[in-house]
């Protein structure tokens, strides 16, 4: 390797909203010249999007089986293979793999030529700086999260649970936040939040909190898919609460021949999907789509359908059947699809950047994952709002206070929401005068999604602060 090019370890956590943005700041990191190793399994790493055959002699994608651990399903290799309360053992099997990658540290730094410069790790890694330390490489934490919602969850004393205890101290937004903000947790997000989050229900014996604390603490600065022209007031607090740098690194979106969600995976209805959607009038169709995990029981499922069937819009639907629910369960109203038929497509995966593309489509409804929302601005799309777990309700109100989408109501303290209010927001958002402002602003601010000068710019003053780090070093 040349001294001015860096061999760059890069290590996502299993999930397939964490696996797609490593791999895309790889990519713009290969394009640099720099050469990166990624690490995941074999089944994830079958998952991830094509390589350009320009990138592609620059990353090289490394797998570790997972040992067996009992209550985990020996096919579950992320987040999307099993239902919620499996993912504690999925962190157990992931912690599993902390002797397979020491030695691989071990041999690759015998050797100058393959020894890495750093390593680029994600939330859940608290074993990984033990074994970089103690063969001299640097390590960073690389966010998918907003930084809104890393603000929220605040310091690492707060990470570990000094302040905030109850449901309510997560309804209003923190101490720290020293302008007026409505990003904080609904009475029954928090209380999911704070249930998952029970180290005594956590079968690794690691809580989330812990685990973010030794690798921000560890890291020789901070970095998170975001970009200054976003999120610049929420960025200029990380520094203070995190007692260390951080970076902004664009929002690293897909390109869209570059966005199927599985290697080889072409939905045997893809070619029938975009052939409707060529048929549907400009800006008529709302996209629904809920990612790899997030999950709504079968009654909220059932309310969400009638709400659109309600709505009159038309609708293309990346209808997903929850990991933990059987085939044999019938999950959509009964007579849904054939009511429908005429107005809305229901399908299972769809080229997602392709179908957001498309000029007929006029708005998305979405669980606000923030890859999603990513995906979806480059196209300058208003949002009908759907949170469910994690992260997304902080994303949600992020939003709202942008005033580019609307949010289902939903009932405080039990989340449950009505056809009539499902209907009433998609009108809104999709064609109502009420809605007009939503629409405006979501094309605005696909400038700020599409300034490719802008993230490359941050990406590149990343790529300084490493190269200065090594020269130093």
């Amino acid at each position: 390797m040349s001294d001015d090019s860096l061999h760059i370890l890069v290590f996502p956590w299993l999930a397939i909203g964490h696996m797609l943005p490593f791999l895309e700041f790889s990519k713009s990191l290969a394009k640099r010249g720099h050469r990166i190793t990624y690490i995941s399994t074999p089944r994830n790493i079958q998952r991830l999007r094509k390589i350009q055959p320009n990138l592609s002699p620059l990353i090289q994608f490394l797998s570790f089986s997972l040992p067996s651990v009992e209550h985990l399903p020996e096919t579950a290799e992320s987040t999307r293979d099993i239902p919620p309360e499996k993912v504690q053992y999925l962190k157990k099997a992931f912690d599993g793999l902390e002797v397979p990658v020491s030695a691989f540290f071990k041999s690759a730094c015998a050797d100058r030529s393959s020894r890495p410069d750093w390593v680029i790790m994600d939330f859940a890694h608290h074993w990984v700086p033990k074994i970089a330390e103690e063969y001299h490489v640097p390590c960073i934490f690389f966010s998918v999260f907003t930084a809104p919602s890393l603000v929220f969850f605040g310091p690492c004393s707060e990470l570990l649970g000094e302040y905030r205890t109850s449901v309510k101290d997560f309804t209003v937004p923190p101490k720290w936040v020293p302008f007026p903000s409505n990003v904080a947790y609904r009475p029954y997000e928090a209380r999911v939040l704070l249930s998952s989050s029970d180290s005594g229900r956590n079968a690794s014996g690691i809580t989330d909190g812990e685990r973010f604390v030794s690798v921000i603490n560890a890291s020789k600065f901070v970095c998170l898919k975001s970009c200054h022209n976003l999120e610049s007031k929420w960025l200029s607090i990380l520094p203070k609460l995190y007692e260390k740098d951080v970076m902004p690194v664009g929002l690293l979106p897909p390109s869209i021949d570059q966005s199927q969600s599985e290697k080889g995976n072409k939905a045997d209805g893809e070619l029938d999907v975009i052939d409707w959607l060529d048929r549907q009038p400009v800006e008529s169709v709302l996209y629904i789509a809920f990612g790899s995990e997030a999950t709504l029981s079968i009654d909220l499922i059932q309310e969400l359908a009638l709400g659109i069937e309600l709505s009159k819009v038309r609708f293309l639907w990346a209808f997903r059947k929850p990991a933990c629910i059987s085939d044999d369960i019938r999950i959509l109203p009964d007579g849904f699809e054939e009511r429908t038929k005429d107005v809305g497509v229901i399908t299972g995966w769809v080229p997602q950047m392709k179908v957001l593309a498309h000029a007929s489509v006029g708005g998305f409804l979405t669980h606000c994952g923030w890859s999603s929302v990513v995906e979806n601005f480059q196209f300058g799309h208003p949002l009908v709002q759907l949170p469910i777990f994690s992260d997304q309700g902080l994303n949600a109100r992020i939003l709202e206070e942008k005033k580019i989408g609307v949010a289902i109501p939903r009932d405080e303290e039990t989340g449950n929401f009505s056809r009539e209010d499902v209907a009433k927001v998609v009108r809104i958002v999709m064609e109502e005068e009420e809605g007009k402002e939503i629409r405006h602003n979501a094309k605005k601010l696909k400038e700020v999604f599409t300034d490719q000068v802008s993230h490359e710019k941050h990406i590149d003053e990343f790529v300084e602060k490493l190269m200065k780090f090594k020269l130093d070093h």
